[in-house]
Order: C-alpha cells, then sequence, then structure tokens
C-alpha cells in the first residue's frame, strides 16, 4: 500500500473483474466469459443483463490474460533502430494503426546500439511470447531475424536484405534512375549525392543506383556522406559536397532529414538559391517537406502502403508456413514542389517491381 496526500494508506487500483460483472448481472461467470466471446452462444436477455452491468463497472475484457490461456499473446514486435527518427517514425506509426486495427498488440522493441542494449531487447522481445515479428530499415542486427526463423515465427523484414524470409522494399534503384535522368534531361552536368555512411541496403542501392545510372549517361558525380541519415549527418555531407570550387548544380539527397539539411546549408551558410543555383531532390516525403521552408521536390514513400502489405505478408506466412519467401516492391512516386521540376512531359515512376503471383497481397 501506499500513502495519499493526506497520509491515509491507499491500496493498490483493483481492476473490474469478469466475476464482479457476473455478481451484478445475477449469472454466472461463464455466461460473461460467452458474452465477450464472438460467436459464443448466450441469450440475449442473458447478454442485455451482462452488458447494462459490465458499462455500469466500467468493465473491460482482460486480452493478456485470455491470451495466455490459448497461449497466443497476439503480440507483433516492431523491431527498430531509432525508431523516432524520419520515415522510421512514420512507418512505426502506420504499423501500429494497422496492426491494432486487425486485433493484434504491436509493441515496439528499440534495437537499441550496443551489444547490452540489443541483448536486452532481444530478451524482452522473445520473452513475452511474440506471434509474429516485423524488422524494420535501419540497423537492428541480423540477430533478431536469426532467433525469430529458429522460433518459426512469421517474420517481415522492411527496407533490407536477408535470405529467405519475406520482405517489403521500396523500388529504391528505380526512383534513383529516374533522378538521375532527370537531372540529365533538365541540363545538369556537374551533379552531386548526398548520402551516408550507415551502409544500410537502401542507402547504399539508392547512392549505387544514382551515381551508375547518371555515368551511363554521361555525368559524374560528386558524392558526399555524412556519419548517418539525420540532420546532423545531412549538414556535414553538405559542407563537404560543396567544400571545392566545382560545385554540383543539381543533388540527390538520400533521404529527406538529409535534404533539409542540405537546403539550410546552402541559403543560409553559403548564400545560394534553390533551386535556381542548386536543385535539390529528396527521398521519403515526409510531412515537412511541403513546409514553406523547404517545398521538397522528393520520392515518396508510402508508410501505410508499406505496413498494410507487411502485415499481408505476415497473415500469408502464417497462413501457408512452407512457402516460398516474397520479396514486394512497392512502387515510389514523384511529389514534385519548388526545389526542382523536372521537364514537361518527364514520367513519374511508378514501377510496381516483383510481387506476390504479380498483384498487390490483400489489405489485412
Amino acid at each position: 500500500m501506499t500513502d495519499d496526500l493526506n497520509g491515509k494508506p491507499q491500496s493498490a487500483p483493483r481492476f473490474v473483474s469478469a466475476r464482479d460483472v457476473a455478481e451484478l448481472a445475477g449469472v454466472s461467470r461463464s455466461a460473461v466469459s460467452r458474452a465477450f466471446t464472438p460467436g459464443a452462444s448466450v441469450a440475449p436477455e442473458t447478454r442485455d443483463k451482462i452488458m447494462t452491468a459490465a458499462a455500469h463497472l466500467g468493465y473491460q475484457v482482460n486480452d493478456l490474460a485470455r491470451g495466455l490461456l490459448a497461449n497466443r499473446s497476439r503480440i507483433v514486435g516492431l523491431v527498430a533502430t531509432k525508431p523516432e527518427v524520419g520515415f522510421r517514425a512514420h512507418l512505426t506509426a502506420a504499423l501500429a494503426s494497422v496492426l491494432i486495427r486487425r486485433g493484434s498488440v504491436p509493441v515496439l522493441i528499440n534495437a537499441g546500439e550496443t551489444a547490452e542494449e540489443t541483448e536486452a531487447a532481444q530478451r524482452t522481445l522473445f520473452g513475452h511470447r511474440a506471434e509474429a515479428v516485423i524488422v524494420l530499415s535501419g540497423s537492428p542486427p541480423s540477430s533478431f531475424i536469426e532467433l525469430a526463423r529458429s522460433s518459426g515465427l512469421p517474420l517481415v523484414a522492411i527496407g533490407r536484405q536477408a535470405p529467405e524470409i519475406d520482405l517489403v522494399q521500396t523500388d529504391n534503384a528505380g526512383a534513383a534512375r529516374s533522378i538521375a535522368s532527370a537531372f540529365v534531361t533538365a541540363g545538369h552536368r556537374r551533379i552531386g549525392f548526398a548520402g551516408s555512411e550507415s551502409g544500410t541496403p537502401a542507402i547504399v542501392e539508392r547512392e549505387q543506383t544514382f551515381v551508375t545510372e547518371a555515368t551511363r549517361l554521361g555525368v559524374d558525380v560528386t558524392v558526399a556522406r555524412g556519419p548517418d541519415t539525420d540532420y546532423a549527418g545531412g549538414l556535414l555531407a553538405a559542407e563537404r559536397l560543396f567544400e571545392t570550387a566545382e560545385r554540383p548544380t543539381a543533388v540527390f539527397a538520400v533521404n529527406d532529414l538529409v535534404a533539409f539539411a542540405l537546403i539550410d546549408h546552402l541559403k543560409s551558410r553559403l548564400g545560394l538559391r534553390v533551386p535556381e543555383d542548386v536543385a535539390v531532390v529528396g527521398f521519403d516525403d515526409l510531412p515537412e517537406a511541403a513546409w514553406l521552408s523547404y517545398r521538397l521536390t522528393t520520392y515518396r514513400q508510402d508508410p501505410l502502403e508499406m505496413a498494410e502489405q507487411a502485415v499481408a505478408l505476415l497473415e500469408n506466412r502464417a497462413a501457408n508456413p512452407t512457402a516460398a519467401p516474397v520479396n514486394l516492391r512497392v512502387s515510389a512516386q514523384w511529389t514534385v514542389r519548388d526545389t526542382f521540376r523536372p521537364v514537361d512531359g518527364f514520367p513519374n515512376h511508378g514501377l510496381l517491381g516483383e510481387e506476390l503471383a504479380g498483384t498487390r497481397l490483400p489489405k489485412p
């Protein structure tokens, strides 16, 4: 017990139980259980009494207890490193929304950045008997994937490259090719790439494809990288990119956070105009990209679309545990604002990529 503000002993909070509802309604405990079980048989008059008593007492079904009795936790672990940063934050929110809508319990597991943090995160995830795992992009260690596979859990990875598991990826390569082509078509011959040393699969794919396509089109690319894909990393990449006399006239930033830093560096530190002096394109289409201070042209990843496809893959895997792994690529689309405008008639990129049976998986 604890003391209240007046110094009097205060008992621990007590939740209303099904037995409390049964006593008030004058029915059995099992009748209350049936009334809150979809499809269970209970007389209409009995159900009405139970629901009236439950509303009066403020009763809520204890899903955790039910899950333990049925040996089902309904927990889906969302594993991410720095889940609060950039697109990852919006993807995490979208996944939580989709999972709650289907009756699952999303649990965010921050994988951490040290061995101790990773070990604690793994104990939390697997100690609570998660039913499925979604590993997000970034740098959660592969040990999460290995543990989930060895436990026989349905598993989906987003924005990663991993053999023998279901994957959801953005069409990074198609978007990067389109950006390089759009810059060259618009007449830019000194182009740059503001990237990151983080080395995640999506980041590497965007950089390599952009450089390869620009080179194929006869234009060299100046590449500069910051330590990470956040705003601070973007500032450092921008400094490195524009410290030489041969400054780029168009830059592809590996994501919107880097693009925001690049634009601020160009305007506030160098006194350059965007897009008149330097055109800028980002990747993600974060909400801040539409702010008046940026008005960023970018390639959009739809977090809700990716979340729905990831959850659909989980359900498909649960229903077909021995099916071949699916590598599903979700399209990215131009969102044209003020920092760069492709020439008239330049096509939007809408490749759907490799999908299950050539079609979209059904929404959960």
